[in-house]
């Protein structure tokens, strides 16, 4: 199995006005700036041994639906749906629709373009925020140029592990989710990671969503704050030196939120490694057929929207088992 030769998270080469951990270049071949990222982790010989994890048919989409968040943070437009009826207008018996969405308003991916290092300004390969918008740079297409994403997914389902601890915890608070309980979680449910993985963490917030009436999820969007994973250089460490490919969960954001510097999970995945990070993943599924196969790791293939220039995307993505 070919192996990218990078250096470990402690030896990464300094980045002139960076912090430690800046990606920027590690990942460019033969004189050719790279646009990718962690997805450089999903080699052939990677995705073929990913596919060995089909082995039952079974399938589960992982997507939210785009009509769930009726009000988005920060005063984004929720999903608009228009069916245009052709009958009237041509004596056509046909339909089509248009939608109108804000691509953080659900299941998303967020895109290299999306957050740049906070201090600095700057995405991915140092573009800075005021250039970024003048160059076809670090667009959600490039993913397509390279086949979309399919990887051997890894769910972390910390929601059931705290059931079954009787930990009980606000979802829409700032509940952080340690590297040592991921590692735990793993332990527990008899997971083991590999190279070019993509791990997917189920904290239970579209639960909580799900079962709250509308003003509470209003005054939750409104405050700004839910569970994820805790931003600390410890998870950075083990997420590079792991070389795992990508990120996703199923709360409003993959980490602990409010996060803080320098070890913001946001920062340091999309702006200095090129890292894809998955929201609002709806998992519920997922989990019950993990539950019922008794393991939780499973070939995944996810199809970002193929938009020139694209911030983020809804996944399109799907487990196979």
């Amino acid at each position: 199995m070919e192996r990218l030769n990078l250096p470990t998270y402690n030896d990464m080469p300094p980045v002139e006005g960076m912090p430690h951990g800046c990606a920027w270049g590690l990942f460019d071949k033969d004189g050719v700036r790279d646009e990718v990222g962690t997805l450089n982790h999903l080699t052939p010989s990677v995705v073929a041994r990913a596919a060995q994890e089909i082995n039952t048919g079974k399938h589960v989409s992982l997507n939210w639906g785009l009509e769930k968040i009726h009000k988005p943070e920060f005063g984004r437009i929720a999903t608009q749906h228009r069916i245009i009826d052709w009958l009237p207008l041509a004596n056509a018996h046909i339909y089509d629709d248009e939608l109108t969405l804000n691509t953080q308003s659900g299941s998303q991916w967020d895109g290299l373009r999306h957050f740049a290092h906070t201090p600095t300004g700057r995405y991915y390969q140092g573009t800075h925020h005021s250039e970024l918008l003048t160059t076809d740079h670090l667009g959600i297409d490039h993913w397509h140029r390279r086949g979309g994403i399919v990887a051997r997914g890894v769910l972390i389902d910390y929601a059931a592990w705290a059931d079954s601890k009787g930990i009980e915890f606000d979802a829409w608070r700032c509940h952080k989710i340690s590297l040592e309980t991921v590692k735990r979680v793993a332990r527990e449910q008899g997971t083991e990671f590999r190279e070019g993985d993509l791990l997917v963490v189920r904290s239970g917030w579209i639960r909580r969503y799900e079962g709250a009436g509308e003003e509470e999820r209003g005054e939750a969007l409104r405050r700004n704050e839910h569970v994820g994973v805790e931003g600390t250089r410890e998870v950075l460490e083990w997420l590079w030196d792991g070389r795992f490919s990508a990120v996703a969960g199923d709360s409003i954001g993959f980490e602990c939120w409010p996060g803080t510097e320098p070890w913001r999970l946001h920062d340091n995945l999309l702006s200095l490694w090129g890292m894809p990070i998955g929201e609002m993943w709806d998992l519920e599924a997922l989990s019950e057929e993990c539950k019922r196969q008794n393991r939780w790791s499973f070939f995944l293939t996810s199809a970002p929207l193929n938009t020139k220039n694209g911030v983020a995307s809804p996944p399109n993505a799907i487990a196979i088992f």
